[in-house]
């Protein structure tokens, strides 16, 4: 066996002797399907952290012919498909991570120099009757065409070039150009399959990878489930690791991915895993993002600023979906010809999650809002900081049932946050929700409950570990009265929202005067029975 040329079972041991294995064996029933068809060249891009390297360490170990793998798939999902003994151990497996390569040298040719004399000389070792060209594509053809013997290519941090050489267009291209020529069209190749963050680079009418079809998080085709945690699986770990679901939920959920059989839409709720598996081992939830990513990456591109995209930052913290086109984006990270392709960037990064077919975007869960607090916090964002840490006494105010304060503090955010245009209730929602941003610590937000004769506006519901907190519906008026909203509360029987929930209820009238450009608050307790 070679370091890339039939690279051995190694790694994908290592996984499975891990105290947290998920088993993403399906992957492999699909890639089978596409083996020496038209669609065998596969790209899938995903966050990091998000299972790529390990779904490509198990594919080479299945797939690797120099050893016998069987014994580490049998109890598998995979064992149980028509396809599992077709494909095991039956192909040369070139198994690459192109960051190695690219990290050892100084230029994009440089790189590519050593890509082809690596994978030569371990090809020479194994074939040396065969081969009599210095050159990686003739080495390859010369093999398949004496032995029959096809490789599966598997290509891991693929798109490193367009995130380390962002501004140098010629290397990019020259980097495509090679992967077309040892890749398309090659009878050689029985599958390539490619990982990454990005998906593939769009160079107008330069279409040199046009043969793959990609799996991304926009669109993830049939591949959703394999790369991430599902809610079921991150079930079945809360169980194991006796876990709060809801926590978990709350800390580590928020990827929606939709897939499409027919006519049937399947709806994903994917986790981020590796945040999962350290919560689940700690028992400690918390930021586990920093580890992998640091907020100065976000910062980098929401400290842009392009076309409004400081508001709409300030709109999803507050908990709001925003529009945005994502046909534009040019799949790299520095053509950005406004806010939504620095938004569709910010999605394949992980900072934020699509939603399909409504073409919206959210900030995924807690652990990466708090990405986004921290990186304002070193901006000249102060209004959406102060507002942010005065949400704290805001929530207190609210339990206190000091309505008085309430009105003051949202009046204080609504000075604060001057960038939201502030002319109907759906601004008015939006600030007091980014005005009680710290609820989320202890609350499962939902805006427009339907509940009774109508919809709650804001509904606080308490998770599990903070049982003790008071429930709360939150009504809201444009320019009429605090009381009356209290009124429409009950008269429309939004507390039915919370019939399930045992013990005290917050009702919550707040109204905004256009007049003196004040709120008003009324709090009553209600007690559910």
């Amino acid at each position: 066996m070679g370091n890339y040329l039939n690279p051995g079972s190694a790694l994908f041991r290592y996984s499975l002797q891990s105290e947290i294995y998920v088993d993403k064996s399906g992957l492999i029933e699909k890639t089978n399907r596409r083996i020496n068809t038209e669609q065998r060249y596969i790209c899938v891009s995903r966050p990091r952290r998000f299972g790529k390297s390990m779904a490509a360490n198990m594919l080479a170990a299945y797939y690797g012919r120099e050893e016998n793998t069987e014994e580490l798939f049998e109890q598998l999902c995979i064992s149980k498909e028509n396809s599992y003994k077709e494909h095991l151990n039956h192909y040369d497996v070139i198994r690459i991570n192109m960051q190695e390569f690219l990290s050892l040298s100084r230029s994009v040719e440089e790189m590519l120099d050593m890509l082809q004399t690596r994978l030569l000389r371990e090809l020479k070792k194994i074939y040396p009757e065969y081969i009599d060209s210095e050159l990686l594509v003739f080495a390859m053809q010369d093999v398949y065409a004496e032995t029959k013997c096809q490789f599966v290519i598997l290509l891991d941090e693929w798109d490193c070039m367009f995130r380390e050489y962002k501004e140098d267009i010629e290397a990019q291209k020259k980097y495509l150009d090679f992967l077309r020529m040892w890749l398309k069209d090659k009878e050689y190749v029985a599958l390539a399959y490619m990982t990454g963050i990005l998906p593939i680079k769009k160079y107008g009418s330069h279409s040199a990878l046009n043969m793959f079809t990609e799996y991304s998080m926009l669109n993830p085709r049939d591949m959703a489930e394999f790369f991430g945690f599902t809610e079921e699986e991150v079930k079945i770990l809360c169980t194991q690791y006796d876990r709060n679901f809801q926590e978990t939920q709350a800390w580590y959920d928020g990827y929606e991915l939709v897939t499409l059989d027919g006519k049937n839409k399947k709806t994903y709720a994917m986790y981020s895993p590796k945040s999962v598996v350290d919560a689940m081992v700690s028992g400690v939830f918390d930021n586990y993002w920093n580890q992998t990513e640091t907020y100065e990456a976000l910062k980098k591109y929401i400290c842009m600023n392009i076309d409004g995209l400081k508001d709409a930052v300030v709109r999803m913290l507050a908990g709001d979906r925003i529009e945005i086109n994502t046909g534009t984006f040019s799949n790299d990270m520095t053509s950005f010809q406004g806010r939504d392709d620095v938004l569709t960037l910010l999605v394949h990064l992980g900072y934020l999650s699509y939603h399909w077919p409504d073409r919206t975007v959210t900030i995924p869960n807690k652990e990466v809002s708090q990405e986004y607090v921290n990186a304002i916090s070193t901006m000249n964002w102060s209004e959406v900081i102060r507002s942010v840490d005065a949400s704290r006494r805001l929530l207190r105010d609210l339990w206190e049932m000091n309505a008085d304060a309430v009105a003051e503090g949202i009046d204080r955010a609504h000075r604060e946050i001057s960038i939201l245009q502030y002319n109907d209730e759906n601004s008015l929602s939006c600030t007091i929700n980014l005005a009680f941003y710290f609820a989320r610590e202890y609350y499962t937000i939902i805006r427009e409950l339907p509940s009774g004769k109508g919809f709650a506006d804001i509904c606080f519901i308490p998770r599990k570990l903070y049982a003790d907190k008071p429930a709360a519906v939150i009504e809201l008026k444009w320019d009429k009265s605090a009381t009356g909203a209290i009124a429409q509360i009950k008269e429309k029987q939004y507390i039915d929202a919370l019939k399930d929930y045992q013990g005290n209820v917050l009702l919550a009238g707040i109204n905004y005067d256009k007049e003196t450009k004040t709120h008003s608050c009324v709090i009553e307790k209600y007690e559910v029975k």
